[in-house]
């Protein structure tokens, strides 16, 4: 387990490029967003999938019990051969039945395709923080922007965290370099 978790935030801050509320703040699919910003030369790759216990942070934003077992999937969108976005799924066990099944065996689909072609689909508030590079599942030098937010599909929850990796200049080539937020521990 971390033994501290981000401090997600639901305001917009003044303070950030616009160009980086721009990709943090969309409402719209991401998937969609990278293909068209690499021209159609994207890819995604699965780093793991399975059956885990989600962080704290992400059972309280789910209102999931503590170390209840969720299907856990991360992968890294890349544009241009370069790794832009690392993101993290957590489905609860109990979102896993009707139009959630696919989520066991989606393989190296993107989830926001199944996700936004559902017209009930529902997503709540857009999150954002500066996660410490130490939190990123991924090789990374330094501290990266992440958005999150709790989508529902015929009320079942799942959370769905995405990491602007420093590697993404459309954010990182005019971002301002504000301070880390402050961690909570657990």
């Amino acid at each position: 387990m971390y033994p501290f978790y981000p401090v997600w935030l639901r305001q917009r801050s003044a303070q950030l490029s616009s160009q980086l509320r721009k990709w943090l703040y969309d409402s719209g699919s991401l998937t969609q967003n990278l293909i068209q910003a690499s021209e159609g030369n994207f890819s995604l790759r699965v780093l793991n999938q399975g059956l885990e216990v989600p962080r704290l942070d992400e059972c309280r934003a789910l209102g999931l019990p503590s170390r209840q077992l969720a299907l856990i999937r991360e992968i890294v969108m890349s544009g241009y051969d370069q790794d832009w976005v690392f993101a993290r799924s957590v489905v609860p066990i109990s979102s896993l039945n009707g139009q959630l099944r696919h989520l066991k065996s989606l393989g190296n689909q993107p989830l926001g395709a199944l996700l936004f072609k559902d017209p009930n689909m529902q997503r709540g508030p857009i999150e954002t923080t500066l996660l410490n590079k130490s939190l990123i599942n991924i090789p990374c030098n330094q501290a990266a922007w992440a958005r999150r937010s709790v989508f529902r599909i015929s009320n079942k929850p799942l959370l769905v965290s995405e990491v602007f990796l420093p590697s993404f200049s459309p954010i990182y080539k005019h971002a301002n370099k504000p301070l880390p937020p402050q961690s909570e521990h657990e």
